[in-house]
């Protein structure tokens, strides 16, 4: 017994100590202290106060026994009670105590963010329409006031208990018998120990009218008709009740006639049925039924007003769209601008081949969904389809301790490639490859240690100086061209040169390799917790993190960017929702993708307050203001100073790659589908509800379609801008209702600015469902994809992007082939459908699918190369002499790659890799395949 209670104490001991390591090793030590002394704060009090007030009850119900032992025929096992409880009253008591200490301190310690929200709450300056208090006290006081209110009157509860129990062990209190009742101490004690719980429930039933303004009703979130008309006068009705009940139990300790406090009880309860139950059944059922959208209308309209302000959405500009629905030549000449911009690159298609061409090695691995970035090339704006070389733990050769740990420990380097362009076979054209890095990007520590990967574990690194570095670094560079091999210098990871250190962490990981290796030297640091979510979660606890943190370049090094919510569900009045629910899509996953739908967790109020930048070598954190007027955010820069950076401190550069994220862009559309309807009785109506359509694309699941990143020029505008984009339809219709964009640029002195686009009930606008089977059923598109529809041949659909554009909407999805049936195959960019209106066209390049649209003439150039003519697949047609040349190349090509491995030239050796590639695609046009 006593070794499996050190063994718990030691596990418990591990767990802290190991855990102050981690938050110091990244300067977030502060974060761990304010944490651990407040639960300890937390659990030491209400753990005392519980445990203090029922050992006290019980010790002044014992101190009161009586003193003579009355003969009786009470029952042996009674009689045994009595006697333990006389023998060791004092264990009984202290165990008794202790017991109920431990699961109220548990209980309290948990509730440790409540506090510190309610110690450090902040004014919103707004206050509630119902009883004048600011918003801050239902988003910080409440919850803490009916936990508190909660806690005492369990210990209220729980001394009554006690002290009935002791009372009736010693023989005061009895049931049956000639006896039968109690004695006056008991009368007394127990009658003040129910009247205190009496007058706690009379508070909380005060405090449950606060309590509506956040409740869901069966029409919306917060008071309705009846709750304010019935339901708030009940419970403060209630409330008096049982002030008046505390009374009679009060009086009962010197009056000891049972019966009047008993009929007061009973009277409480039956007038809580009456009153919180009949009474509001009753108003709903005769006043408000009848004319519910005339009684229900200044509370609907509370309702809309605190939803679109406590989502960010009271802003939003709709306009009325009167879309085009015929193209003509020259359409598109005011939207030049925009076309270069559409992005053709799917991010969620194209990974086996960022794995295929820039994988390198198997223990290297590419997100299954990659991210989308801009970087200024050559003077340009330009959008990246962007992807982090990390290591696949699953694919490192000799899967032993000491490859896993100590040998394969990071990744290495960003590859990137232009969103709009692709090389002559379909493939990505980068703008950054290769290892090491080669490209437009400069990455002067290109060495991945914190990323994605969900295989990582924890690795051990370091060594002292003059060590012989056993990490793999890159898979050639080294003597002989052998692989070359590294050190990891960084600030980030904890030490585990000392025995103390090394038997915390065996302990921690249950891994007595730790203590037992020589690889662990003086100078080896441990590195564990390694995901930027994880490590954002963990430094900010009281942020909610984006389902996609994405990879950039920042000042020559690798960062991870991560955007963080604070989000309450106490905003009085303001609609609630299932956040993963409303922020799930096609493009969410629970694990093996990029992208993580959130947690199970209700909202009523969300902002993106932080941005959070997480070095990709030592794992720094850095977490910068961004909405400074925040409440929910001044209130833990309180709780947690100097955690939070200045917006200021935000560099040029860092602001060029953040952006407007995704799931906060998720939740407001999902509001804004039924509250862009500001007046009352539309929104009673539910007659303009819309909704996100399902992706067209991906079928399966009948997932919603996720928003897309595109450059958009607004009608009127002058000039594209990088947004985010989303489309509705109608409630149970497939026409397209309204499109969505907000300005996702954080540069932009617009940013944030959100533009909706309703379109015209005059004239039907297909939505993406409809768009989408327009495009793939329609005959010349069938014609040209039938070669890749059949045999080794398979074709894939890319996102169906939607732009406003010509005055009407352009819908654009890329084509994919891939060849089945060879490992080495991966999907290359192959058509581009598009469709204006109910004029479809489908071309090798957007410059020919817009022509074929627009009667020949978009009027606008994507300024993309043509690509030379390929022979379709399938017709027997084969240019043999050109197909021998090319094969010639690249077996050309592959030599000299070959070459450049063994000299450990891996620039030279990519290159020729691509060369080679692209000669083989030739060999295959020349061939009809």
């Amino acid at each position: 017994m006593i070794a499996a209670v050190l063994v718990v104490l030691f596990a418990i001991f591990t767990s802290v100590w190991t855990d102050r390591l981690w938050y110091r090793s990244f300067d977030f030590g502060s974060v761990f202290t304010t944490l651990l002394s407040a639960r300890i704060g937390l659990f030491a009090v209400f753990g005392l106060v519980m445990a203090a007030c029922v050992a006290a009850s019980a010790a002044i119900a014992y101190r009161f026994r009586p003193r003579v032992r009355v003969s009786t025929a009470a029952s042996p096992l009674l009689e045994r009670y009595r006697e333990v409880l006389e023998s060791r009253f004092v264990w009984v008591v202290v165990a008794l105590g202790v017991v109920l200490g431990l699961f109220a301190g548990g209980a309290a310690a948990g509730q440790i963010f409540t506090y510190l929200a309610w110690q450090n709450g902040t004014d919103f300056g707004t206050t509630d329409p119902k009883f004048g208090l600011d918003i801050g006290f239902f988003v910080f006081g409440y919850p803490w006031y009916r936990f508190v209110l909660s806690f005492v009157f369990a210990v209220l509860g729980f001394s009554a208990v006690a002290a009935a129990l002791v009372h009736y062990v010693m023989g005061s209190l009895r049931f049956s018998g000639a006896r039968r009742g109690a004695s006056g101490a008991a009368q007394a004690q127990l009658s003040i120990l129910i009247g205190l719980a009496v007058v706690v429930k009379g508070v909380q039933y005060w405090f449950d009218r606060y309590g509506l303004e956040i409740q869901n009703q069966q029409l919306l979130t917060g008071i309705n008709y009846t709750a304010d008309n019935a339901t708030v006068t009940a419970k403060a009705i209630l409330a008096v009740i049982a002030g008046i009940c505390a009374l009679l139990f009060f009086a009962n300790a010197v009056l000891r006639r049972w019966v009047v406090p008993t009929i007061g009880l009973v009277l409480m309860v039956l007038s809580a049925i009456v009153l919180g139950v009949i009474y509001p059944g009753a108003v709903q059922y005769f006043s408000v039924r009848p004319s519910e959208p005339t009684r229900e209308r200044p509370y609907i309209e509370r309702n809309i007003a605190a939803t679109r302000a406590a989502y960010g959405i009271d802003d939003v500009e709709i306009t009325s769209y009167s879309a085009e629905t015929t193209a003509t030549a020259g359409q598109l000449r005011s939207d030049a601008e925009a076309l270069p911009g559409i992005r053709l690159i799917d991010p969620s298609v194209v990974g086996p081949a960022y794995e295929q061409l820039q994988q390198v090695r198997g223990y290297y691995a590419f997100p299954e969904t990659l991210d989308v970035d801009r970087y200024t090339i050559d003077g340009t704006e330009t959008d990246a389809v962007v992807g982090v070389r990390e290591l696949n733990l699953a694919g490192v050769p000799g899967q032993n301790w000491n490859n896993l740990k100590t040998v394969y420990t990071h990744g290495f380097g960003l590859v990137a490639a232009y969103g709009n362009r692709r090389q002559s076979g379909g493939e990505p054209e980068w703008i950054a490859q290769g290892i090491p890095p080669t490209g437009e990007l400069s990455e002067a520590e290109p060495r991945i240690y914190f990323g994605e990967s969900p295989s990582m574990d924890y690795s051990i690194v370091g060594a002292p100086a003059g060590t012989a570095p056993v990490e793999l670094d890159t898979p050639g560079g080294g003597e002989g061209g052998s692989p070359k091999t590294y050190t990891y210098t960084g600030s980030g990871g904890v030490g585990i040169g000392s025995l103390w250190h090394r038997i915390l962490y065996a302990a921690k990981f249950a891994d007595v390799n730790i203590l037992l290796s020589s690889r662990v030297n003086d100078a080896s640091k441990i590195i564990y917790d390694r995901t930027p979510k994880e490590r954002v979660a963990k430094a900010a606890p009281w942020l909610k993190t984006d389902g996609d943190s994405y990879p950039a370049v920042v000042d020559g090094r690798i960062v991870w960017i991560v955007d963080g919510y604070t989000t309450s569900n106490s905003y009085p009045y303001s609609q609630r929702v299932a956040l993963n629910q409303v922020t799930s899509d096609s493009q969410t996953a629970t694990s093996g993708g990029a992208v993580v739908a959130q947690a199970n967790s209700d909202i009523n109020y969300m902002r993106n307050s932080v941005k959070a930048v997480v070095d990709a070598y030592d794992g720094t954190v850095k977490l910068y203001q961004w909405d400074t007027e925040d409440p929910i955010l001044k209130t833990w820069e309180k709780a947690f100073p100097g955690v939070v950076l200045p917006k200021s401190d935000i560099s040029p550069e860092l602001k060029d790659h953040l952006r407007y994220p995704q799931d906060y862009f998720k939740v407001q559309r999902q509001i804004l589908a039924k509250y862009h309807q500001t007046d009352p009785n539309n929104w009673y109506q539910n007659s303009a509800l819309w909704e996100v359509p399902n992706d067209p694309v991906k079928t399966a699941g009948q997932a919603k379609e996720s928003p897309f990143y595109l450059s958009v020029k607004w009608p009127e505008d002058d000039r594209a801008i990088f947004s985010l984009t989303t489309a509705f339809v109608p409630r149970g219709r497939s026409n397209l209702a309204a499109y969505m964009a907000v300005n996702a640029d954080a540069s932009s002195p617009d940013y944030g600015r959100m533009r909706v686009l309703q379109m015209s009930d005059t004239t039907q606008i297909d939505g993406p469902g409809q768009s989408f089977n327009a495009m793939t059923t329609n005959e010349t598109v069938a014609e040209r994809l039938r070669p890749f529809q059949q045999g080794t041949a398979q074709s894939s659909f890319g996102n169906l992007l939607t732009l406003p554009v010509g005055g009407g909407l352009l819908y654009v999805t890329p084509v994919y082939t891939q060849r089945q049936g060879s490992t080495g195959s991966y999907p290359a960019l192959r058509f581009v459908i598009v469709r204006f209106g109910q004029s479809v066209g489908i071309g090798d390049t957007l410059q020919q699918a817009l022509d074929e649209v627009f009667a020949g003439n978009s009027g606008a150039s994507t300024g993309e190369e043509e690509p030379a003519e390929p022979t379709e697949p399938g017709t027997g047609e084969t240019d043999s002499s050109a197909a021998t040349q090319a094969l010639d190349e690249a077996q050309a090509a592959f030599q000299a790659a070959d070459k450049a491995l063994a000299d450990g030239d891996l620039g030279t050796y990519q290159t020729r890799i691509e060369e080679a590639q692209a000669a083989t695609q030739r060999a295959l046009r020349a061939m009809g395949r």
